[in-house]
């Protein structure tokens, strides 16, 4: 059985609007997930625009809800961005990458890169990404701890949590050495999204999970996994962040435990 043999009608997809510039016209996308980035979307996409990403893969923006102004539709096609998604459906992160994969795939990508629409990391890493998918990689993930990567001004807290415990629970339960396991800048290939040992669209997904679920569930399946050194930079001060924190990071570490004891595995598919 092949996921992609089951039918787009079948996905559990939230409902999302498209505002569609430019059809296909590369063999990747970058998805950015946003809601209410302010300026740092804007300085993102042109930080894309300098490095020329536009010339290897289209720029793809889901969008949460932002009620900001940020997204003018203006600025995002100067800026060379192929389309906006809006999710209009319930749900957070995992709900809006959900509408982004499925779009991704019914355009006919053959893989995705995606990175936070924050301006935390530095996207002159997307190339080595992409060539990376182009020599069968299938799970590209960045990593500002590994030779060659840097990380700037990571709260504390923050740092020990990841390398103390997010990373190497997810590098012991999925086999693969991860170092750097909960931020979104990575990229997939479009064999494992469809695959149905994984099937990323399904409505469990809704806030947080799909990056945990991923870095444990693509490793056992055998699936060529890589990180590459990026760059991650908090302003400093305070951290912007979406995750609260003591209920927020309780969640986190509850998704981590669900998905490194497999309670997010898609029922009746085994290794």
């Amino acid at each position: 059985m092949s996921f992609e043999s089951v039918p787009p009608s079948q996905w559990q997809v939230p409902a999302f609007e498209k505002k569609i510039w430019t059809e296909r016209t590369k063999p990747w996308c970058v998805v950015i997930p946003v809601i209410n980035e302010g300026n740092r979307i804007k300085r993102l996409l042109e930080k894309l625009d300098t490095a020329e990403i536009h010339l290897l893969a289209d720029i793809i923006i889901v969008d949460g809800g932002s009620t900001d102004g940020s997204l003018e539709p203006n600025l995002l096609q100067q800026l060379g961005v192929t389309a906006l998604l809006t999710k209009t459906g319930p749900g957070r992160l995992s709900a809006q990458l959900r509408c982004a994969y499925a779009f991704a795939i019914e355009s006919g990508y053959d893989g995705i890169i995606t990175i936070d629409g924050n301006d935390k990391d530095d996207p002159s890493a997307i190339p080595s990404f992409i060539a990376a998918l182009e020599h069968g990689t299938d799970f590209v993930q960045g990593s500002r701890f590994i030779a060659g990567g840097t990380a700037i001004n990571t709260p504390l807290a923050r740092h020990i949590a990841i390398r103390l415990l997010h990373a190497p629970l997810l590098a012991l339960f999925s086999g693969y050495k991860w170092t750097d396991t909960t931020q979104g800048f990575r990229g997939y290939s479009r064999r494992i999204l469809l695959d149905p040992r994984v099937a990323p669209f399904r409505a469990i997904f809704t806030d947080y999970e799909l990056l945990a679920y991923l870095s444990y569930r693509v490793p056992r399946l055998d699936y060529k996994c890589l990180e590459l050194p990026t760059t991650r930079s908090y302003p400093p001060g305070k951290p912007p962040t979406k995750i609260s924190f003591i209920e927020g990071n309780i969640k986190v570490f509850k998704t981590l435990l669900k998905a490194c004891f497999g309670l997010y595995n898609p029922k009746n598919q085994h290794e």
